[in-house]
């Protein structure tokens, strides 16, 4: 019973921040995500926007509040279809990190905003090994790529050369498919979506197709380059991705004291009713709150 007064409390305090930042942003739907992103999230993200139709805003816009540790690219293109059939403008809102494919779907938004510690990932999809568990693609290729190297060099170990024997040859596919269809949508999304508004340089000459493919595909091979980032999980700034090598546009929601104040206590509340409830989603919408 205890528990449950927490929960129904916590609920309650959800609900309000979550109109709080509406009213805030009153051109948009909000929505939340906070969770890996798993086969089976964008059937419970289309669930949560279906349901949310039924008390239609006729709101064209939305923004997404996205936590997210990563998960499988595949899902995550499907939630950038889905979000985009029921709005023609979406922005993210990164409260704390949004991780490898939770980067990639970033991209497929108009806007990403982000504070001073907030994070996205190097991109590096999360495949399935051979006992189910989630392993990173392009650090497993790099890896392999790496002992192919050495064994070319005659300076591979036995036991390289019995992990090289085991691999299975479909598996390895599977990882180099994921890579690519990782790489694919970085670039598509950065010139459809988040290149859509740029449309003069500096020096007020105009950006050509060509030159937004070409920034999209500099931008892919940062994100992708595990030899730079050296690690999976690093943590990367938004000084980090305003600055060079990559110079994406990306909003400081500190500039904005009201809604960062109401976004950082509505994130640090979700965090604790996640811990409570231990939900490995939560999807939050203005009339929903469910958890899986």
């Amino acid at each position: 019973m205890y528990i449950g007064s927490i929960e129904t409390h916590a609920r309650i305090a959800l609900n309000h921040y979550h109109n709080e930042i509406s009213e805030i942003l009153p051109e948009h739907d909000i929505i939340t995500y906070y969770g890996s992103i798993f086969d089976h999230s964008p059937i419970l993200l289309n669930d949560a926007l279906k349901a949310e139709m039924d008390h239609l805003s006729g709101k064209q816009k939305v923004a997404v509040l996205l936590t997210t540790g990563g998960g499988v690219v595949e899902a995550a293109e499907k939630m950038k279809d889905i979000l985009r059939h029921f709005y023609k403008e979406v922005i993210f809102i990164i409260p704390e990190m949004a991780m490898s494919a939770g980067t990639i779907l970033c991209m497929s938004g108009d806007d990403i905003y982000m504070g001073y510690a907030s994070s996205l990932g190097p991109v590096d999809p999360q495949v399935p090994d051979k006992q189910g568990f989630l392993v990173p693609a392009l650090g497993y290729l790099d890896k392999i790529a790496e002992i192919i190297e050495k064994s070319n060099n005659g300076t591979c170990s036995q036991a390289e050369y019995m992990v090289l024997a085991n691999q299975d040859l479909g598996t390895l596919r599977r990882y180099e498919q994921a890579k690519d269809l990782s790489i694919t949508l970085l670039k598509e999304w950065l010139v459809d979506y988040k290149f859509k508004n740029w449309v003069t340089h500096s020096n007020g000459q105009p950006v050509t197709h060509e030159e937004k493919i070409q920034r999209a595909v500099e931008i892919a091979g940062h994100f992708c380059d595990h030899n730079y980032w050296h690690s999976h999980g690093r943590y990367i700034s938004m000084k980090t991705l305003q600055a060079n090598p990559i110079r994406l546009r990306v909003i400081d929601i500190d500039q904005n004291q009201n809604l960062a104040f109401h976004v950082y206590e509505y994130h640090d509340l979700l965090r604790d009713y996640q811990r409570l409830t231990s939900a490995s989603c939560i999807i939050h919408t203005k009339n929903n709150l469910q958890r899986s």
